[in-house]
Parts: C-alpha cells; sequence; structure tokens
C-alpha cells in the first residue's frame, strides 16, 4: 500500500513537472516548434490516405465560424489558365461557407518568388465584394517561396490588426496551402512555428506537387490535411471535400493519445488552467498518503 500512494504522487509530480517544462504560456517556445517538427518528421514517411471524393456534393452544411487565410502559389509552374482554375475554386469556396463579420473571414495570400497579401481577414465581410477582389488576383510568376508566404501569412494576416479573431472568442484559424511545385525555402520550422501559435494548416497538392514538403506543412493527422489532385482542372472539386471537412471542425481539440508527440502537446495546453491547482494540492496530498500509510500500515 505504501508503494502504491508513493508511487502515485511520485508520477502525478513528475507529470506536472514535465508539463511546466514543454509548454510556457509567455511567448511562443521554441520547444514547440522542436516537438511539432519532430511530430511531421516521424509521420513523413506515412502517405496521405483521403483521396479525392467527388460524391461529396451536399450544399446544406453552414460552416463554423473560422479565420481563414488562403496561401496559393502563382509560381511561373503555374500556367495563366491553371490559375484561373484556381481563383474558381477560391470563389466556390466562398460561395459554401457562412461569410460575415460574426461568421467567417476570409484572406488570400499569393507568393512565388515574393508575396502579395492580396487582402486582409477584414476587408470583405460580404460574398460579392470578397467573389470581386478574387477575380482581379493576378499571378507573380517567378520562384516557390513557400515557407516565406506561410511566414507572411502568420505574421501579417492572422493578427488582430488584420481582421483576426482574438483567442478569447474560440475562433478557429485555418490555412489553405495551394501549390504545384517544390519549396525553394525551408517549410519545416516556420509551418511548425504557425501550428503552434494555434493555426490549423490543410496542404494540397497538384501535378508535381513535392509530397514530402505538402506532409511537412499539414498540421496532424495528414490523412485529414493532406490532398492531392493530378490536375488543376479538377481542383475545384475539392470544394465539397473542404465543405465536409470545414463543417465537421471543432474549435475544442480532442486527444485520442496523450502520449504521442503531436497530441500531447495539444494536451498540455488544455490542462495549463489546471496545473496550478494541482501544484498546491500536492504538499496536501503527501501528508494525506502518510496519514493512510500511519493507519494502515505495510501490507
Amino acid at each position: 500500500m505504501k508503494s502504491l500512494f508513493g508511487s502515485l504522487v511520485y508520477c502525478l509530480f513528475l507529470f506536472v513537472s514535465d508539463v511546466y517544462g514543454t509548454y510556457r504560456l509567455n511567448g511562443f517556445d521554441p520547444q514547440q516548434v522542436t516537438a511539432q517538427s519532430y511530430a511531421q518528421r516521424r509521420n513523413n514517411a506515412r502517405p496521405p490516405l483521403r483521396t479525392l471524393d467527388l460524391s461529396v456534393t451536399d450544399n446544406s452544411c453552414r460552416s463554423r465560424p473560422l479565420d481563414l487565410v488562403f496561401i496559393i502559389d502563382s509560381s511561373r509552374s503555374v500556367r495563366p489558365g491553371e490559375f484561373e482554375k484556381v481563383k474558381i475554386f477560391l470563389a466556390d469556396m466562398v460561395d459554401t461557407l457562412d461569410v460575415g463579420p460574426e461568421a467567417t473571414r476570409v484572406a488570400v495570400v499569393n507568393y512565388a518568388s515574393t508575396v502579395k497579401i492580396e487582402f486582409l481577414l477584414k476587408a470583405h465581410l460580404n460574398k460579392p465584394n470578397m467573389k470581386q477582389a478574387i477575380t482581379r488576383i493576378e499571378p507573380l510568376a517567378a520562384g516557390t517561396m513557400t515557407g516565406l508566404a506561410i511566414k507572411s501569412a502568420m505574421t501579417e494576416a492572422f493578427t488582430e490588426e488584420s481582421g483576426a479573431r482574438p483567442k478569447s472568442k474560440n475562433i478557429a484559424k485555418v490555412a489553405i496551402i495551394v501549390t504545384d511545385g517544390r519549396p525553394q525555402d525551408q517549410v519545416e520550422e516556420v509551418s511548425a512555428a504557425a501550428r503552434g501559435s494555434g493555426i490549423e494548416i490543410y496542404a494540397v497538392g497538384v501535378d508535381r506537387a513535392d509530397m514530402t514538403s505538402l506532409r511537412l506543412m499539414a498540421s496532424n493527422p495528414l490523412e485529414d490535411h493532406v490532398f492531392y489532385v493530378e490536375t488543376y482542372g479538377v481542383i475545384e472539386k475539392l470544394t465539397s471535400k473542404f465543405r465536409e471537412t470545414l463543417c465537421e471542425m471543432k474549435v475544442v481539440v480532442v486527444v485520442e493519445d496523450p502520449c504521442k508527440c503531436e497530441a500531447r502537446l495539444a494536451f498540455q495546453m488544455q490542462t495549463q488552467a489546471a496545473l496550478q491547482e494541482i501544484t498546491a494540492r500536492l504538499t496536501d496530498m503527501t501528508g494525506r498518503v502518510e496519514q493512510i500509510e500511519n493507519i494502515l500500515g505495510p501490507v
């Protein structure tokens, strides 16, 4: 009996110490980037299991409120006609969303060798204006600086000054990246930083897209966040799949296995509020265990 209670107290102490050591509330934690990157590398060999299902065509679903940023590749490999297909995809996605000041807000980040914020989350709060702005987007031509685009989205588009809602409102932050090539810069660390800041990332690969990079960018589970289509000619068909996904989206993270690295981060964040109380009770619990041991004696 003595060893049992002693073990319980010891395990609880280790849990509290571990959580404090791997998650900090003040500012961004480099350890979180490392853990996120490790989770992606561990899953990188696994091919995305989710494939395009063209049978999902229901239009009746009302999406949950989102701060949604599209990050679109307009490098030289994307031909003008193909880029028009991407814009049709964006317009179709807007049609499926419940757009408004208190509903879903949308921004578009356009990138090649440079990055251009086409419009911010606060810019267009109704569908007609938003779709009109999409028609005016022009390709940037050279280069594929995907990492720079993700960083720009995180630091410029997903800010309260740009129209993102504060964390207290529990509005999910989602980025959808569309690319047909291989990044010419590093995407692993910046993607981990974006995910660590609370942004859920979906990666859509087209034609010659580098699948390794897509898996490094996307959130876990990869089978739910990595998509691939063979040509831009069918990319608009992904609208039905994203409608299904975004309608099912929940703001609260559900952890299935706290022992997994990627799930563990979410678990630690959810339990942070309770840590202070747990720590305060450790001393009291130790005293009670000693009282029980004195009464029961060794077994």
